[in-house]
């Protein structure tokens, strides 16, 4: 029997990881659609770009520095040699199990999302090589550390000690609302204050193919039911309420944004509908093993309508965010790591009640400091790590390169060839044929309006 269940929940985690992994594709898309044509190739490189340095690195000492035995027990990082190289992974359980390489391999694309997230902060002007660097530094000093925190819990032996977070702390967070979205909302934030804001700020260029953004929000969609649902490790009634509470929260998240938008634009608009989908999975996605379904609509409507109010303070405040990586991961993350402490309900999978439910502030206040070390660690170390790149060797793109378009500039290549601005084999399109096409998308836009 036990070798039966083992196998289920092993099945279950191969199909989560087999889901997450299109989430890759999924942001590039949806990131993609909303840059302009001229940059919307550098938006899929900086994506796949931190897959491959992070997913390196996790293999290398990733796994070890977040998962391994924490360094005095203190929880504040796993030890970083051992695991190191992961061969220790290639065992099997010794008892029925989970095999400890499908773990490693789920976790490592949670990691690389991670920072493939804080790329839409920084669209459109920074280097490729300094955000390949800035990647690997980054999920180093922050993200490894954090999820160690956070994800990384006591055996039940006591023979493994985990992070600070999950184990003294007791906060929940059932599949990142901290150490992911939190984590690369405030990163977003402190990388775009570095690195300084695009030419065209405030006026930013339109998304130049909604459908892509739609089709981008949909894949990741698709890929979030691996990304919570597989966070239950088990193919059981925990994964099932997970589930659940994801669609409902989704539903509910498209309903918030665009009702506020229509309140406040005096239109629903597609990329509000997207917008409202992804504000809502990242609330949901630290508390989707603790809430009732009616509490997963109440966290996706706040995180719908909140988020939707909070993309555009970056204007009030002149900070180009390009991607609203800010206004939705940061603030939808808070918000819906901090709902915990409201709206825990004790028969949910985490088994905690928050204040509506009779637990008091106990739950809240855990919430709270969770949400505070969180946002002061890593911003401090983001902003250091990218006031140091600045200082040797810079890490915006020149003048002449975000005028032209990164995907000329840096890749050489451009994301869409017209009949008539074809260009012979072996040479590159000239910037100016960029620029007639974004001036002909333009145009065939406004035609439609």
């Amino acid at each position: 029997m036990e070798q039966a269940v083992a196998a289920a929940d092993t099945a279950w985690m191969l199909a989560a990881f087999a889901a997450v992994s299109l989430m890759v594709a999924g942001l590039a898309l949806f990131y993609g659609g909303m840059v302009s044509v001229k940059n919307t190739l550098n938006m899929a490189m900086m994506v796949f770009g931190a897959l491959a340095v992070v997913g390196v690195l996790w293999i290398i000492v990733g796994y070890s520095a977040s998962f391994g035995d924490s360094l005095g027990g203190a929880g504040i990082l796993g030890d970083p040699l051992e695991y190191f190289g992961s061969s220790k992974l290639l065992d099997a359980p010794a008892t029925p199990g989970l095999p400890p390489a499908i773990f490693s391999a789920f976790q490592l694309l949670f990691a690389a999302l991670t920072v493939a997230l804080i790329a839409g902060a920084v669209a459109d002007r920074m280097k490729f090589g300094s955000w390949m660097t800035f990647a690997g530094i980054w999920a180093l000093l922050v993200y490894f550390p954090v999820a160690h925190w956070v994800f990384a819990f006591d055996s039940k032996d006591g023979s493994v000690h985990g992070g600070w977070i999950a184990n003294k702390l007791k906060a929940i967070d059932f599949a990142g609302g901290t150490a992911v979205h939190i984590n690369a909302g405030i990163a977003g934030l402190a990388l775009a204050l570095i690195l300084g804001k695009r030419k065209v700020f405030p006026n930013a260029p339109r998304p130049h193919s909604l459908p892509l953004t739609m089709l981008g929000a949909g894949i990741l969609f698709f890929g979030w039911f691996g990304f919570n649902g597989g966070s239950a490790l088990a193919a059981g009634n925990a994964a099932s309420v997970v589930v659940l509470n994801t669609i409902a929260a989704s539903c509910a998240g498209m309903i918030g944004w665009i009702v506020v938008e229509k309140f406040k634009e005096g239109h629903a608009t597609s990329l509000g509908a997207a917008s409202g989908l992804i504000a809502a999975l990242v609330g949901i996605t630290p508390a989707c093993g603790a809430v009732s379904p009616m509490g997963a609509l109440i966290v996706g409507a706040a995180c719908g309508a909140v988020c939707c109010l909070a993309v555009s303070l970056k204007y009030r405040f002149g900070l180009d965010d390009s991607l609203d990586v800010v206004g939705i991961h940061l603030a939808g993350g808070i918000l819906g790591t901090l709902l915990i402490g409201f709206l825990a309900d004790g028969s949910a999978p985490n088994g905690v009640a928050g204040l509506f439910y009779g637990g008091g502030v106990d739950q809240l206040w855990r919430q709270t400091v969770a949400v505070l070390a969180v946002l002061t660690y890593t911003f401090v170390v983001t902003f250091a790590i990218a006031k140091v790149m600045q200082l040797f060797g810079g890490i915006r793109a020149d003048d002449e390169a975000e005028d032209a378009g990164l995907d000329l500039a840096v890749h050489g290549e451009t994301a869409y060839v017209l009949d008539h601005l074809a260009v012979p084999a072996g040479k590159h399109a000239p910037a100016d044929a960029v620029t007639a096409a974004e001036a002909i998308t333009t145009k065939a836009a406004a035609t439609v309006e």
